[in-house]
């Protein structure tokens, strides 16, 4: 998740396109979170990180 929303991020800034952008954000963040939960020892969906 967190890779996936990197790649939108940049490729809507190169192509100037804010929605992707903005889901790059969403899904950069809601990927980082479920990775801090996973390190704290709660998994989310069975998984301990969201690469």
């Amino acid at each position: 998740m967190i890779v996936l929303g990197v790649i939108l991020i940049i490729v809507g800034v190169l192509l100037k396109i804010s929605i992707i952008t903005t889901i790059g954000i969403i899904l950069a963040v809601v990927g980082l979170v479920l990775t801090l939960l996973g390190a704290v020892g709660r998994g989310v969906g069975g998984r301990k990180t969201y690469f």
